[in-house]
């Protein structure tokens, strides 16, 4: 494996986690592990049809009546299984560019427009004939599945490195849709666990693992951020997601006020 620095759009907000990434990236690089060079993204990895059949049979899953997904392509077999099994399922807008910044899907609303669930589980089909919402037309989240470069049984995770996967729940959390409770988990490749993945405090951590090979509960005890962490915010952020902006504006119009 090469030792050469492995540099991305979102390299050098955090030297640990950029390191972590990169192990985990290399490493799936030499084991032939993906169906595309997993550099730079959430890794595509082979097995993930089996790891979303296996996330199935969790209790969490089988009593969740409302799930969000994250929109890459390794968790579009999720997706699929979620549509098929008759759930609400939202997907953010990719960079949540659109002030209706998630898509809601569902079997129903699908089969009227004759779309095949298949075809609508992949993520642009998704954003074309799924419906886009704003935060009050949301339906409370019982299960929640993001997508990870690297997961820790303790609970640690990173995505790509670009913080939407935290934000999102940040917001999600400001608008009453994601509780302390709420189960967030993941579906990886084994080679993705890595030993130890350092959290930050506006880092949301996992309470499931789910591998083509095995299930592990984190009962991780690092706290759930309360609130957004606009501290944590990258000036790109608020510049391109409009929901932020007006979340951002009502905040210092509350700190003026108190």
């Amino acid at each position: 494996m090469s030792n050469q620095p492995i540099v991305t759009e979102w390299s050098d907000r955090n030297q640990a986690k950029d390191a972590v990434r990169n192990t985990v990236w290399a490493i799936l690089q030499h084991a032939h592990a993906c169906r595309r060079d997993p550099v730079g993204h959430i890794p595509n990895f082979i097995g993930a049809e089996q790891a979303a059949e296996r996330l199935t049979q969790l209790p969490i899953w089988q009593q969740a009546q409302v799930i969000k997904c994250n929109p890459d392509s390794p968790q579009m077999p999720v997706r699929l299984r979620a549509l098929q099994a008759g759930k609400r399922l939202y997907m953010a807008v990719p960079r949540l560019t659109r002030k209706h910044c998630f898509v809601e899907l569902t079997a129903e609303h699908l089969h009227q427009q004759n779309v095949p669930l298949e075809q609508a589980a992949q993520m642009k089909q998704a954003l074309i004939y799924g419906r886009l919402v704003s935060f009050a037309e949301m339906q409370p989240i019982d299960l929640v599945i993001v997508g990870c470069v690297a997961a820790a049984d303790d609970g640690g995770r990173t995505g790509k490195g670009a913080g939407f996967a935290d934000l999102e729940l940040a917001m999600l959390q400001q608008f009453g849709l994601v509780s302390p409770t709420t189960a967030i988990a993941t579906t990886v490749h084994a080679l993705q666990i890595a030993d130890s993945v350092p959290l930050e405090p506006h880092d949301w951590p996992l309470d499931w693992i789910v591998t083509p090979e095995t299930v592990i509960q984190t009962h991780s005890n690092f706290p759930r951020p309360t609130n957004i962490n606009w501290q944590a915010l990258q000036p790109k952020q608020l510049q391109k997601i409009p929901i932020l902006r007006q979340l951002k504006r009502e905040y210092e119009s509350c700190e003026i006020e108190n």
